[in-house]
């Protein structure tokens, strides 16, 4: 099925020309139910299977007179057919055909958008793997913590992906509804057999219930999912950016040969992709709030959520299927500065130890108050006078009479931070 979407491109998805061919293939199938129900002779359904069409032109140009898209797409159709036409449409009202359809773009575009991820997917697992060991420093509020990995980095975005997925693929089928059920969905002038009929064959469920129109919940979970994973995308284009800093340098985004980073200096490599990923990311959450706003319409049905749809959705989607396409260069192509990891890890003389000094201490049965306030102390003076910890440390009182030289060694190593690493990417299925 994926496949089968993905062929597609995204802008084609929402031409008017595939709109007005998911239109007709809807009302022709409306026909055919409607024939197997007795209700149109088989020469008619043959009839307007055989010369049904449409000129994208032409009913836009209807369009301009008659202000309503339905009548002058079915006026352009029915010239097409002859006496036969009069079957066309019948008992249906103009939603049964624009929201069917439009579930039908919204699921053509998630699959699309989905190709996209799972390509993503790939992607993250590899450089997870690459880097699996490689050590960084991991940093809360800014500020260094205790040593990381870079494949560790790379792993937990690859699982928020996973979720990515999960939440798209739910969102695809909550919106693979259609229906056909009239002008305020009592079925009174066409026979619910129509509706399972036309939905089958789209690859559609049928909806339990409606009023003239889909409930708008559906929508407004699509466009949140969508605004999750730009959001997301966002928060690994902010890593990078932050990672890129001159006084950080140790990710940056692909420079291409030729690039320029700005008029004025010669110098400069700017994270514009990611820059541009964060920014484009804000337009979600707005449209999310547009689609939210979609859901209270007025009785049976209003117009007032058409005019935002025709905006919001095909906006947001042709502008995932771009972040997405644009992250995957970025992602793919990162240039890694093992040198700078190992700088930055180092920068602060050792102070990354320092829960595994307390730790310690406390097995040597000192209190963890006393312990922590030992520590802290220590580490302050390793701030202020750029001094080594472990210097400092095994100058101080009161810790050697708790720590010998073989628990300085045990404290300051790198690779006890590494002994789960293992673990965690077993769970992760990398």
């Amino acid at each position: 099925m994926i496949e089968r979407y993905s062929r597609k491109q995204m802008a084609d998805i929402w031409s008017d020309h595939n709109k007005f061919s998911i239109w007709l293939e809807i009302e022709i199938l409306a026909c055919e139910a409607q024939h197997k129900l007795g209700l149109i002779p088989l020469s008619a359904i043959r009839n307007i299977k055989k010369k049904a069409r449409f000129d994208t032109k032409e009913i836009l140009k209807i369009e301009d007179k008659v202000k309503h898209d339905v009548i002058a797409f079915l006026t352009n159709v029915n010239q097409s057919i002859g006496i036969d036409s009069r079957f066309i449409h019948k008992g249906m009202t103009s939603s049964d055909i624009i929201d069917t359809a439009f579930s039908v773009q919204l699921k053509q575009a998630g699959y699309l958008l989905l190709k996209n991820l799972k390509q993503l997917e790939k992607i993250l697992a590899s450089k997870a793997r690459k880097y699996k060991y490689l050590p960084m420093v991991g940093r809360t509020h800014g500020v260094h913590a205790e040593p990381i990995t870079l494949g560790l980095k790379f792993a937990l975005w690859y699982d928020e992906n996973q979720r990515n997925i999960v939440r798209l693929k739910r969102a695809i089928d909550v919106i693979s509804v259609g229906q056909i059920s009239g002008a305020v969905g009592t079925y009174e002038h066409i026979s619910p057999k129509v509706e399972q009929y036309v939905c089958r064959k789209l690859g559609l469920k049928n909806t339990r219930i409606s009023t003239q129109i889909l409930q708008r919940d559906r929508h407004a979970e699509y466009m949140a999912t969508l605004a999750i994973i730009a959001t997301c995308i966002e928060k690994y284009a902010t890593e990078i950016r932050h990672l890129q800093k001159t006084e950080t340098l140790e990710l940056e985004e692909p420079f291409s040969k030729g690039q320029k980073g700005s008029s004025a200096m010669p110098h400069k490599k700017n994270p514009i992709a990611c820059e541009r990923l964060s920014g484009l990311a804000r337009v979600f959450r707005g449209n999310t709030i547009a689609a939210l706003e979609n859901i209270p319409l007025w009785h049976e049905r209003d117009i007032s959520h058409s005019s935002t749809e025709r905006i919001i959705f095909p906006d947001s989607t042709i502008l995932l299927d771009y972040i997405l396409t644009l992250f995957k260069d970025v992602i793919s192509n990162i240039v890694v500065n093992k040198n700078n990891l190992k700088r930055n890890l180092e920068l602060t003389n050792g102070l990354v130890f320092s829960q595994n000094v307390l730790l310690k201490l406390t097995e040597k049965k000192m209190s963890r108050e006393q312990a922590y306030k030992i520590v802290q102390d220590v580490a302050m003076k390793c701030w202020k006078g750029n001094i080594n910890f472990e210097k400092l440390l095994s100058e101080d009182t009161e810790v050697k009479k708790y720590l010998s030289e073989s628990d300085f060694k045990e404290i300051f190593d790198y690779s006890k931070s590494k002994r789960n690493i293992d673990y965690i990417f077993k769970r992760l299925n990398l």
